[in-house]
């Protein structure tokens, strides 16, 4: 089940999001924030077993959805979490009104490139030194009103 994250939430998104993001993991503070409205544009949504399995963050801004984070517990990956929290953040943008959807991905994640390429999100950028080790992250898009781009949903 994907849901908006609770306050109860955020030690396992912080957990989560350590384990996922490694050294450019966001602190607890900071996903507290996000959690509970402090910074307005940003909404986390969780992916509930009977635990906090998976994670998104976005941030909201007018005609823009920004995926700024997706985790997944790691015995979970490939399980399709990811794909679920994914084809919600594509629900709340279609929502909002957004026109795309945007994130960014490191340059040698070939697993996180494959799996937006065949969600239909296309490379329009790249960040060269965007992560903290030197990486360089890939702009990706995913177009919501282009007539020739199918969006992308589980269903």
């Amino acid at each position: 089940m994907i849901e908006p994250a609770t306050l109860e939430d955020v030690p396992a998104v912080a957990g989560l999001e350590a384990v996922c993001q490694g050294d450019d993991a966001w602190s607890e503070a900071l996903v507290r924030q996000g959690v509970t409205g402090t910074v307005p544009t940003v909404r986390h949504l969780v992916a509930r077993e009977e635990q906090v399995v998976g994670y998104a963050v976005v941030s909201v801004a007018g005609d823009v959805v920004e995926l700024q984070r997706i985790g997944v517990e790691p015995a979970r990956r490939r399980g399709g979490v990811a794909t679920a929290l994914l084809a919600a953040v594509v629900a709340l943008a279609s929502e909002e009104e957004a026109d795309r959807v945007l994130l960014e991905v490191r340059d040698d994640n070939d697993g996180a490139l494959g799996f937006y390429a065949a969600t239909g999100f296309v490379e329009i950028a790249r960040r060269p030194r965007y992560y903290r080790d030197g990486a360089t992250a890939v702009v990706m898009e995913l177009s919501l009103t282009r007539p020739d781009v199918k969006v992308w949903t589980t269903s």
